[in-house]
C-alpha cells in the first residue's frame, strides 16, 4: 500500500508520497503520474492539506440497511448519487462551519474512492482498475434544508461541509474494513465496508453509465446508522481500518452582513 498526499511547505503546495518519515515531492498529481522531482523533505516539517481537486465529486446515498431503516426511507434498488460541489472539500485538521446553527446538521463518515483513469460505461468486473486508491470522507448535512428542499445538493455542498483526508492510499484492500466515528471521543458509528449494500465496483460502473469518470474524481460511497447533530466546540475522528484518523473541528460560520439599503439603491446594472 502507498500513501499519497497534499502538502504545504511555507508558502509552497504540492502532491507528496510519504514514505516512512518523509515525503517525496511529485512533479504533477498523482493520480496524473507518479514522478518525484528528487526532492524529499521531512513529514514533520510539512502541513497536511487537500489530498484530492477533484472535477466531480459524486456521493451516494442509502448504501448502508442500517442507514436506510433510521431515515426511515426504503431502498431505490439502484445507487442513489448526486453532486457535491468540490468547494466543500475540508482538509486534515480543518475547522468545519456551520452555515445555519438554526438547523439541524449531521455528520456521516464514509469511505471515498478516488478516480485513477477516465471511464465510461465501466463493467462491474473491470471497475476497480479504474480506481487511484481510497480515503476517508466526511458529509456533513444540514436536514433542514435537505427536508425543504427535497434534494440533496445544497444542502451537502456548503463551504467545509466536505472533510477528506488526511491521505490517499493506493492499492488498498477495503472489502471489509472498520468504518468508524467519534464525537469528543464518543463512537457514534460503526460498521465494516462489507455491509455496503452496493459495492465500489458496482457504484462506479452504475456511475459511469451516466457520466464519464475523470481521474481525480471523488465518490464518496455512503454512511452507515448513528448520524447526528454536529455543534460548535465538537471534534469529530473518523477512522477506516488502522489508517491515521481524519480530524476536524467544528464551530458556527461567521455571517457577512449584506450592504444596506442606501448601498444598494445607489447600485446599478
Amino acid at each position: 500500500m502507498r500513501t499519497f498526499g497534499g502538502f504545504r511547505s511555507g508558502d509552497h503546495f504540492f502532491y507528496g508520497e510519504v514514505r516512512g518519515d518523509d515525503v517525496h515531492v511529485l512533479a504533477k498529481p498523482y493520480w496524473l503520474e507518479i514522478q518525484t522531482t528528487g526532492e524529499v523533505l521531512p513529514f514533520a516539517s510539512l502541513r497536511i492539506e487537500l489530498p484530492v481537486a477533484p472535477s466531480k465529486l459524486i456521493a451516494v446515498g442509502l448504501n448502508y440497511a442500517d442507514h436506510i431503516a433510521e431515515m426511515k426511507r426504503t431502498p431505490l434498488g439502484t445507487p442513489l448519487i448526486w453532486f457535491k460541489a468540490p468547494s466543500s472539500l475540508l482538509s486534515h485538521n480543518g475547522t468545519i462551519e456551520i452555515a445555519f446553527p438554526e438547523h439541524q446538521t449531521d455528520f456521516e463518515a464514509e469511505l471515498a474512492v478516488v478516480i485513477g483513469k477516465t471511464g465510461k460505461n465501466v463493467a462491474v468486473e473491470w471497475a476497480l482498475d479504474f480506481v487511484f486508491g481510497y480515503t476517508i470522507g466526511l458529509d456533513i448535512s444540514d436536514r433542514d434544508l435537505q427536508k425543504s428542499e427535497k434534494q440533496f445538493g445544497r444542502c451537502k455542498s456548503l463551504d467545509t461541509y466536505t472533510p477528506i483526508g488526511p491521505f490517499v492510499y493506493a492499492g488498498a484492500d477495503v472489502t471489509d474494513v472498520s468504518l468508524e466515528l467519534r464525537q469528543n471521543g464518543e463512537l457514534r458509528q460503526s460498521t465494516r465496508t462489507s455491509r455496503m449494500i452496493y459495492s465500489v465496483a458496482q457504484i462506479i460502473s452504475f456511475a459511469s453509465q451516466s457520466l464519464t469518470l475523470l481521474p481525480g474524481d471523488v465518490i464518496l460511497t455512503g454512511t452507515p446508522s448513528g448520524v447526528g447533530p454536529i455543534h460548535a466546540g465538537d471534534q469529530l475522528e473518523a477512522s477506516i481500518g488502522d489508517w491515521p484518523r481524519l480530524r476536524n473541528s467544528v464551530v458556527i460560520a461567521h455571517r457577512v452582513a449584506g450592504r444596506n439599503a442606501e448601498e444598494s439603491s445607489a447600485t446599478t446594472i
